[in-house]
């Protein structure tokens, strides 16, 4: 059985890629990557190399053979549907028997600017007949990065967002449950994956006694949140 990854060389995928060869024999675990540069840094880790761009269908092709069971990590938004759709064709004509595929939180209930490629990528695995899971995974609390930053500076963490909650864990924990599901390759069809809801505001009383700063959540408009996060 060969486990591919792509988008090894990321933080999410180099985090999968990890998890994965210490919970499968290294000789099985493969890891996908754009830039020949890297291709060292993942065979350091025991993992074998190989080179393929979303873009790129041929390359693809060339890097699935042999492969049985993706993890097929979203690319990044711009020619995304078409770059998705490159990835399932070639993983169709390769005969990968199994895909986990890195989908959006209620990614069939919502309706936003974030959801679409999900969207269309879930009816495009469905379409190719390839026995799949989708890891729809709520949001990285490393996403917030920038809004950490500015509230250890000012001693504020702005939002927008009310009382809305949201279900942040860390790109590894997230990483170390779809290593798990392509390692077992039977799981459910659709995986909403998430910690406990939480608001902003609980949010900032976490930073604030990490970091022993005083922290202030501050909710606002759309115009005062892009004015503030500048």
């Amino acid at each position: 059985m060969r486990y591919l990854v792509t988008g090894a060389s990321g933080g999410f995928g180099g985090y999968a890629l990890d998890w994965l060869l210490k919970l499968a024999p290294k000789e099985d675990v493969v890891g996908l990557i754009r830039d020949p540069g890297k291709a060292g840094d993942i065979e350091a880790k025991g993992a074998e190399a190989r080179i393929g761009d979303y873009g790129d269908i041929d390359s693809l092709k060339r890097a699935f053979e042999g492969v049985d069971r993706l993890l097929f990590i979203s690319g990044v938004p711009g020619n995304r549907q078409q770059e998705h759709a490159n990835v399932i064709d070639a993983a169709e004509e390769c005969g990968i028997s199994f895909i986990a595929y890195t989908s959006f939180a209620h990614a069939d209930l919502v309706h936003n600017m974030l959801s679409e490629d999900h969207v269309f990528t879930e009816a495009r695995i469905v379409q190719s007949g390839i026995a799949h899971t989708f890891l729809r995974n709520n949001w990285y609390l490393e996403n917030e990065t920038t809004l950490f930053k500015h509230a250890l500076k000012t001693g504020q963490l702005v939002y927008m967002a009310g009382e809305a909650t949201v279900g942040w864990a860390l790109k590894r924990e997230y990483a170390e449950a779809a290593a798990r599901v392509i390692l077992a390759g039977n799981q459910p069809e659709v995986m909403e994956l998430s910690a406990d809801p939480t608001r902003y505001s609980e949010l900032a009383q976490a930073l604030e006694a990490a970091t022993g700063k005083a922290i202030d959540a501050v909710d606002m408009d759309e115009a005062q949140f892009r004015s503030a996060s500048r």
